[in-house]
């Protein structure tokens, strides 16, 4: 699939400008391979030598879009879904013309090409991190048409919606807190790892709906396990062995989330250990300890509860707000 970089701070056709000798004079069906590569400008200098089917085309491009989309929910990767909704007057596209944006950039499709693009790239990528949909409006007027050479003069809507996988959660230790708190997250959107050493607990009898149960020595699980960038780690085992070297693992990994379960004096021994043998401490700054919100949660099923109520204010990017933070009950105390 054709996926090109954009580079940085300027309007950019996001796909290769053929000329017309590039391919040969076909029917119109052995062009379609050919027209994810062309940005529509490029288009526009085939017309002469295609049949004006740009429904067709307009199709072509977006089977692309969805295909990559559908391999981004595949691999949980974010994007943002950049769609024109409506149009009026002379417009460079038509309505369902779509562009599908990455953070880093990458692109799949284009709605037109031009400065308006650019601008909904740039749009698209700040919607990919506050995880919030835009309606944009453009008025193709003189700046366009000096950059592009077309004389437009319409107007467009483009929405913006970001795609977000289902986030994975990773629960460290399948005992009482990790059941009951892999059952909640399920329900609420969670896409649920168990890794437990004991198959007594880690099997799928007690995690029937979970996408994988993992029985294994859990520090071997985790130095051969890619955790993704967007995932979430709760690390509740069964003992201060087991959350030492699991937390000693995973503190230098980029995660959206990592907690760890235990009393305030427990998290400071392992802070403390952890420190003395060379973890740096300001890893450990990132570790939501003790885990989950101060609800005043005492039995295994309230604690998932806290935990769970955590991990969704992470998700909504509410943790740093003045409320969320005077719940945590996180434990800092490193300088």
């Amino acid at each position: 699939m054709p996926v090109v970089a954009r580079p940085e701070g300027r309007a950019y056709e996001s796909h290769r400008r053929a000329q017309p000798a590039d391919l040969p004079h076909l029917p119109y069906a052995s062009y379609v391979p050919y027209l994810p590569y062309l940005s529509y400008l490029s288009y526009l200098s085939y017309l002469p030598y295609l049949p004006h089917q740009p429904s067709i085309i307009t199709r072509a491009m977006n089977q692309e879009v969805f295909a990559a989309v559908a391999e981004a929910l595949e691999r949980g990767e974010p994007a943002a879904l950049v769609t024109i909704v409506s149009t009026t007057g002379s417009t460079p596209q038509r309505v369902g013309a779509k562009m599908l944006v990455f953070g880093d950039g990458r692109l799949v499709g284009t709605i037109g090409g031009g400065c308006y693009e650019n601008d909904a790239f740039w749009k698209a990528r700040e919607a990919i991190t506050n995880r919030r949909p835009l309606l944009l409006h453009y008025e193709l007027a003189d700046d366009f048409a000096q950059e592009t050479g077309l004389v437009c003069g319409g107007q467009m809507d483009v929405y913006i919606e970001p795609i977000e996988p289902s986030p994975e959660l990773y629960v460290i230790g399948a005992g009482h807190v990790g059941y009951h708190l892999a059952r909640l997250a399920q329900e609420v959107g969670f896409r649920v790892h168990v890794v437990d050493d004991r198959e007594k607990f880690a099997n799928r009898e007690r995690f029937p709906s979970a996408a994988e149960v993992v029985t294994e020595d859990i520090p071997a699980w985790i130095a051969r396990t890619a955790l993704p960038a967007h995932g979430y780690v709760v690390i509740v085992t069964r003992g201060h062995t087991n959350d030492l070297e699991a937390l000693r693992a995973l503190a230098p990994r980029d995660l959206r989330y990592l907690g760890l379960i235990g009393s305030r004096a427990k998290v400071a021994r392992i802070y403390d250990e952890l420190t003395a043998n060379g973890t740096d401490a300001a890893l450990l700054k990132k570790v939501h300890a003790p885990i989950g919100l101060d609800i005043g949660a005492v039995t295994p099923q309230e604690i998932a509860v806290s935990i769970l109520s955590e991990l969704i204010a992470v998700k909504h990017g509410k943790a740093g707000v003045r409320d969320a933070a005077e719940l945590s009950m996180r434990w800092n105390n490193l300088d």
